[in-house]
């Protein structure tokens, strides 16, 4: 863990998928249940996980054995997220460690946030069942405006809503998109190793300014100013 010597921030924003929340088993298992649908044999868990932080698309990729373009392709796509949309909470949960990191947070007067690509009809039932829209100061989804991360447009808006200064807020995530938006939006980023990483994948040639392994580091690193 590399640590920054900034001044104590004053907000946090987080990813979604792979970083807050491991909603790797729910969708694994849409995926999975879209196969069965096809009478194609389910995938393993550990293939799977990599791509979930990467969208339906990237899923739809992996599972489907389609073309992109085709109309089965977005078939499959669609099927998959009615799947998703079934069952988005009955194996997600917190990464280890990060319920203790929003304590921590929350103790400290710190507001937190998330910045997410996952659509607002997916993102909002699933905080909402976990108990977690009520305590989230900001919640952009893929669809609250029409850039997406890597885009810095939906970082400013969620300070901005926050009414806190970029600058002095920080961006976590497990994806290299994650860390590109915060980086633009002038914000610091944490780019989190426990995520949804590829094996080909190296955080350490994202930019970021702190790499951790676990929410815990994230609690010292605060906790270090």
């Amino acid at each position: 863990m590399t640590l920054s010597n900034h001044a104590r921030p004053t907000s946090f924003l987080f990813d979604l998928d792979g970083t807050l929340l491991d909603t790797a088993p729910d969708l694994a298992s849409a995926l999975n249940c879209a196969r069965a649908k096809r009478n194609l044999p389910p995938i393993s868990f550990e293939r799977i996980r990599p791509h979930v932080s990467h969208g339906s698309y990237a899923l739809t990729q992996l599972g489907s054995e389609l073309p992109d373009a085709s109309a089965e392709f977005e078939e499959f796509r669609l099927e998959l997220l009615d799947q998703y949309a079934r069952h988005i909470a009955r194996d997600t949960r917190l990464f280890d460690g990060m319920d203790q990191l929003l304590l921590t947070l929350e103790t400290a007067k710190i507001p937190w946030g998330i910045v997410t690509n996952k659509p607002a009809w997916l993102t909002e039932p699933l905080l909402m069942q976990l108990g977690l829209d009520q305590r989230a100061a900001v919640v952009i989804s893929g669809d609250t405006i029409a850039q997406k991360k890597p885009h810095p447009a939906p970082l400013l808006l969620a300070a901005h809503r926050m009414q806190v200064v970029a600058g002095h807020c920080v961006y976590i995530g497990d994806a290299e998109r994650d860390i590109a938006g915060g980086n633009a939006a002038g914000m610091r980023t944490i780019a989190v190793r426990y995520g949804y990483l590829a094996v080909d994948e190296s955080p350490e040639s994202w930019g970021a300014d702190v790499i951790v392994n676990s929410p815990a580091e994230i609690i010292d690193w605060f906790l270090s100013f």
